[in-house]
């Protein structure tokens, strides 16, 4: 069953016990714009008000999971809530960040919040706030060839959700903090970073069957045991650093630095701007191919 009248960029879909949220913007890797946050809240609730669903997927169509917040153009899709006279404004961005009703952050976290598991299905690309959505599902599972990083952390950014950061552990977080590396689906299953990873075209059906051995568990024992899981990184204060990332996102990206960054982006394109941060490195866009997703694996909705 689909019903999607009220969303433009999400889809989602019911089969059985199993909802499915689908982020749809392919054609622009389902970087991240207005009203998608919301919309992903929405569907989120939808799903957790069905008393037929169980278990909830998120997933990306096209050829990527989700490549991040969308900064082409300068990022003026969030003006009124960042912006006053055309300057950002501190107090404006510090009480988007943290607001429920209006933080993206906060939207997106809806899936933590859920009382349903949420499983990620990711592939391709998953890259700053990409990979900070996918990484607050309680199960994730890659393709083999995704890529999962937040080159943020060399420009232009902060840890949003602070998921990298429970989910590694201090030397890791660390790493992956200083430096923006990236890892593959195989090498962030390793790393203990997702759950597992599995050749894209195992990709969809791994998934399938895990959310319906979970839909077979009775409701209320699966959010009982996310509930104690969830508490017990809140008390190593989880809630306190998502407040702290966004606020810090905020300034980060309104430094000297981060503001050439994005007036190159504006004028040259944001191809110039990423092929900037990240050409030194070699990584992301700048890999060789072997290093990037293969764009012949899609998701078709």
């Amino acid at each position: 069953m689909t019903e999607n009248a009220e969303f433009e960029t999400v889809i989602y879909q019911v089969a059985g016990r199993i909802a499915t949220i689908t982020l749809n913007r392919p054609e622009q890797l389902n970087t991240i714009v207005p009203p998608m946050p919301a919309e992903v809240q929405a569907a989120v609730h939808r799903a957790v008000r069905d008393p037929a669903v169980s278990v909830i997927v998120v997933r990306g169509a096209g050829r990527s999971f989700c490549a991040g917040y969308n900064f082409g153009g300068g990022f003026h899709h969030w003006d009124d809530q960042l912006s006053s006279d055309g300057q950002w404004d501190p107090g404006k961005d510090f009480m988007f960040a943290t607001a429920d009703a209006l933080s993206p952050t906060q939207q997106l976290l809806s899936i933590w919040r859920s009382p349903k598991p949420v499983i990620a299905a990711v592939h391709g690309w998953c890259v700053g706030g990409g990979s900070d959505f996918a990484l607050s599902a309680d199960l994730v599972v890659a393709s083999d060839d995704a890529v999962i990083g937040t080159p943020y952390s060399r420009m232009w950014g902060c840890y949003l959700s602070g998921m990298w950061l429970y989910r590694l552990g201090l030397t890791k977080a660390k790493e992956y903090a200083l430096t923006g590396k990236p890892l593959s689906g195989k090498e962030a299953a390793e790393a203990g970073l997702i759950n597992q990873s599995v050749p894209f075209a195992e990709l969809e059906p791994t998934v399938a069957e895990l959310a319906q051995r979970l839909a077979a568990i009775p409701l209320s024992q699966l959010a009982a045991m996310k509930l104690v899981v969830n508490h017990a990184y809140e008390n190593m204060g989880l809630a306190s650093t998502q407040t702290l990332g966004p606020i810090l996102d905020g300034l980060m990206r309104n430094t000297p630095d981060a503001r050439r960054f994005i007036q190159l982006a504006e004028q040259d394109g944001v191809r110039a701007a990423i092929t900037e941060r990240d050409g030194p490195f070699g990584d992301y866009s700048q890999a060789p191919p072997e290093l990037r997703p293969n764009p012949e694996h899609v998701i078709t909705p």
